[in-house]
């Protein structure tokens, strides 16, 4: 009874990391999933807008359609696990028969051993199978067998156990991936019915916006202005700062080549005291002379501290945290496009839109230097500078810091403005450049 309790346990241990394995499995998918279901709760609260006159229609329908693609998102995600599971599914019952086939093998191999000592069960059998040899080599050779034929059935007996525990083991993985799956195919149908409904309402926003053309044309022309004017302002901003980063180069590079001089001067002294011909002299002073003009001051554009730093960006892409803090929607795409099912209706947006709680901070996404603070319409907007990337954040009702700071990745620059004429609405503009090229901001961050 306690070999039979010892071989038990062994094969617990032997099996729990075989269990652990698809545990983990689905704990990790879980964890996955959790991060944007919890986004999703959070970012439902932002749907509540009143959406009485256009201009708070048209951004509920922003929210409302970002919404939507976090939902689809999700969806996706659901998928892909379900796959993943399936996949696991189908390994798992591999392993299951061959087990089973493995355990039939051995239960067959067992009853032949047990049948055989039934047969020849009697000590004195055994003894006259011993001592009825010929020989005393033969009698040493067939009591060694009978010892090893014993121990053999006994190893046979302790293999049926493990692997009758291996098969019962396996099972109940088994049974618990099926239940994952289950809950995960019962969550996926109850996301559907919510997506069916915000679509459905989604169209009848979209119808009540389509019988007021005039003043959507209207809102949406005030809409470009403002954004219009604020881009010309980074625009001629960020020209100031790439002109700065430059002279910050050549200043570099100027001392530089200061210091290369003064070592060539050094050099020429202490060859002068080796009385070399003053022909030969020259000759290496000109030489020093020519080196010290091999990169004139137009090719420089960044000093060595702003590439490292923006090798450390480039380096961090697809990470950098969201801007903004607490629970998001992205209402506004980066780039050209229209909005769906409103005829005429065509966006143009140089960074993204991203609507959070009132009370939301903007943070910076990396590392940098505040290159400017300023304020358009009565709103503070914001440029960091990382090396030869600028990030913009717009649509502040407050600044917490000031051109000149160091910046941390995710310290708070300010207070995101809560538009109380539209119950709240709280929306930050993002952008990113490379010096003047305008960026597409969401492969950089981390979602």
């Amino acid at each position: 009874m306690r070999r039979l309790f010892c071989i038990l346990i062994s094969c617990f241990c032997l099996l729990m990391p075989l269990l652990a394995q698809s545990n983990k499995l689905i704990k990790e998918l879980e964890s996955k999933r959790g991060t944007l279901q919890k986004q999703i709760s959070e970012s439902e609260t932002l749907l509540m807008t009143t959406k009485k006159d256009v201009g708070s229609q048209l951004n509920g329908l922003a929210a409302l359609t970002g919404q939507i693609e976090e939902r689809k998102r999700y969806i996706l995600t659901i998928n892909n696990d379900v796959e993943s599971i399936e996949r696991e599914l189908t390994s798992l019952e591999r392993q299951l028969t061959r087990l089973q086939r493995d355990l039939k093998d051995k239960k067959q191999k067992y009853d032949s051993s047990v049948q055989y000592l039934y047969k020849n069960r009697s000590i004195e059998e055994k003894l006259m199978f011993i001592f009825s040899a010929k020989s005393l080599a033969q009698t040493y050779r067939r009591l060694r067998y009978v010892r090893e034929y014993a121990t053999y059935q006994r190893l046979q007996g302790e293999e049926v156990l493990k692997k009758q525990e291996q098969v019962n083991r396996k099972k109940a993985e088994l049974q618990q991936v099926k239940a994952a799956k289950e809950g995960l195919l019962k969550e996926r149908e109850a996301e559907k019915a919510k997506l069916e409904a915000q679509e459905k309402e989604k169209k009848t926003l979209v119808a009540s916006l389509q019988k007021k053309q005039k003043g959507l044309q209207n809102e949406l022309s005030k809409k470009r202005r403002e954004a219009n004017q604020l881009n010309a302002r980074i625009d001629r901003l960020i020209a100031e700062e790439i002109e700065k980063a430059r002279k910050r180069a050549e200043e570099e590079a100027r001392r530089e080549r200061e210091a290369a001089a003064r070592e060539a001067a050094a050099r020429k002294k202490a060859n002068d005291k080796k009385e070399e011909p003053a022909t030969s002299t020259a000759t290496t002073t000109a030489a020093e002379r020519t080196k010290t003009k091999v990169a004139p001051l137009e090719t420089y554009s960044m000093s060595r501290d702003d590439r490292e730093l923006s090798g450390n960006f480039v380096n961090n892409r697809g990470k950098l945290p969201m801007p903004i803090t607490g629970p998001y929607i992205i209402t506004s795409h980066y780039g050209q496009y229209s909005v769906e099912g409103l005829r005429n209706v065509k966006l143009d947006n140089k960074g993204i839109d991203i609507q959070g709680k009132a009370g939301a901070q903007a943070r910076a996404i990396f590392d940098g230097k505040v290159a400017a603070v300023f304020q358009l319409n009565g709103l503070f907007n914001i440029l960091v500078r990382h090396g030869n990337y600028i990030s913009v954040y717009c649509n502040l009702s407050s600044a917490s810091v000031k051109q000149g700071d160091n910046v941390t990745t995710k310290q708070s620059l300010g207070q995101i403005f809560s538009d109380g004429s539209d119950n709240g609405r709280t929306v930050l503009h993002f952008q990113l450049r490379r010096e003047k090229e305008k960026l597409n901001p969401e492969p950089w961050l981390n979602r």
